[in-house]
């Protein structure tokens, strides 16, 4: 059976350091260019998050979240963390954020989901060809935010196709600290996976080994790694091999340093305390990878991280104590570490050129349940963090909370979103240097939400 490259790149492309296999044949240097230093870093909450209490109405409409959502929920207004100017509040988890609110770098994003086309309550009633296919299902919603194909199958995500755009280098400019994922897939190139702890390593190398056996092992896969004469797949693969264990040692040198500028950000803002979230070291090691841009020969940056545990079915509050619990735990996780993040960009000089934005399966249903949880929904609430915002603001319309209104498909809250993930992730990614003309191949929809009306939000100046 004959493989081709590209064939060959995709059967690898699930292995850490092997996943740098994507950048075969391409070339170790970057040409610095006169376009000043940018890097994008999604962060992806897996589960569905609940984003009706992230983001909560701080005015008139207040009394309609209290009275709609389930009381076990509702959040008290005097806990809230105001957003000056706005009429909208976060919930109190995200106070180290507070910070980055009043120096202009920190927007909300009102109901943004995943869109085929431009929907109303009566066309997703009429045209289910117009919908969104497997709506609420985690794994068909996270693919459509990944690979922005709605109604057909992805097997790329726009990172990945955002990453085939970018020059090349020694070590790839996209780098996915969270495992491997649709979301980092390119057609033509492939991330650097980074473990969120430890250092890549080679499964079955052990350096200075007097064993026989696996010095054996070792000296064969070193020629193995060579791949000369003997022939070209296996040239092919050898190649591929030397160039991800050449990655991985650069990688390393640099996220298991043992200091590094960036380290001292982590921090709890209450008791100092060395962060220790998963969240917090992820973005420790996207830090440090950006603290290295220069010595890496990368103008242009992309990571990909993740926190898990969304999917809140039940005891997302604590009984009688809706401002703790579970949704609340993980959001003073991801705030702290999106603070400690904000605050070592900022004392890398890149504060500007750096934006973390949040992404999840879907929202939740407003009117929560009867196990202090809620279940799958469609629309929600997200936020950007970055010192190149054009000033903190709320974007979009928060929906209409009447159940079974204009906005509500199931009369229970499951509210249709009135923002596309391309209007939202396209302004990112247009901020990002993704060109006019490139648009539409990082994200195949685009035509659809870059005319009659639509376009990209407006993040940035």
């Amino acid at each position: 059976m004959s493989m081709s490259r590209r064939e060959f790149t995709r059967l690898v492309a699930g292995g850490s350091a092997m996943a740098a296999l994507g950048q075969l044949t391409q070339t170790a240097s970057l040409a610095q260019t006169s376009q000043p230093y940018r890097a994008m870093v999604g962060v992806f909450l897996f589960g569905g998050n609940d984003g009706w209490n992230m983001v909560i109405p701080n005015d008139s409409r207040y009394a309609a979240y209290a009275s709609t959502r389930n009381s076990a929920l509702v959040l008290p207004q005097s806990s809230l963390m105001a957003l000056s100017g706005t009429p909208f509040a976060l919930h109190p988890s995200f106070a180290p954020l507070q910070g980055a609110w009043n120096e202009g770098a920190m927007s909300v994003i009102l109901n943004a989901g995943t869109l085929y086309a431009p929907l109303n309550k009566t066309l997703y009633q009429t045209r289910p060809d117009l919908n969104p296919l497997n709506l609420m299902s985690h794994p068909d919603e996270q693919a459509h935010w990944e690979g922005n194909r709605a109604r057909s199958v992805s097997l790329d995500g726009f990172m990945g196709r955002l990453n085939d755009k970018l020059p090349t280098s020694a070590v790839p400019p996209l780098v996915s600290v969270t495992g491997a994922n649709l979301m980092t897939i390119g057609a033509a190139s492939s991330p650097l996976i980074l473990p969120s702890t430890g250092s890549i390593v080679r499964n079955g190398y052990v350096a200075g080994s007097n064993d026989t056996v696996v010095k054996a092992r070792q000296a064969a896969l070193d020629a193995f790694a060579d791949g000369g004469g003997m022939g070209s797949i296996t040239q092919l693969t050898g190649t591929g091999l030397s160039s991800a264990y050449a990655q991985a040692v650069t990688a390393n040198g640099i996220i298991s340093a043992a200091t590094s500028t960036v380290d001292q950000y982590f921090k709890n803002p209450t008791t100092g305390a060395t962060l220790t979230s998963d969240i917090s070291r992820q973005l420790l090691r996207v830090a440090r990878m950006i603290e290295a841009r220069s010595a890496l020969s990368h103008n242009r940056q992309a990571f990909f991280v993740s926190q898990g545990g969304y999917d809140t079915h039940s005891n997302q509050t604590d009984a009688n104590s809706p401002a703790t619990g579970t949704q609340a735990n993980l959001f003073s996780d991801l705030a702290m570490a999106l603070a400690g993040f904000y605050g070592a960009m900022k004392a890398l000089g890149v504060g500007p050129n750096v934006t973390a934005f949040t992404m999840s399966d879907f929202g939740r249903v407003y009117k929560g349940n009867a196990q202090r949880g809620s279940d799958h929904a469609w629309g929600s609430n997200h936020i950007v963090v970055g010192g190149g915002l054009a000033g903190s603001k709320v974007i979009g319309a928060y929906p209409n909370q009447t159940m079974g209104g204009p906005d509500d498909i199931n009369a229970d809250g499951r509210f249709l979103p009135s923002i596309a993930i391309e209007e939202y992730v396209g302004s990112i990614a247009m901020w990002h240097g993704v060109s006019s003309a490139d648009m539409s191949y990082v994200f195949p929809n685009w035509a659809t939400w870059s005319s009659g009306g639509r376009g990209p939000v407006p993040l940035f100046s």
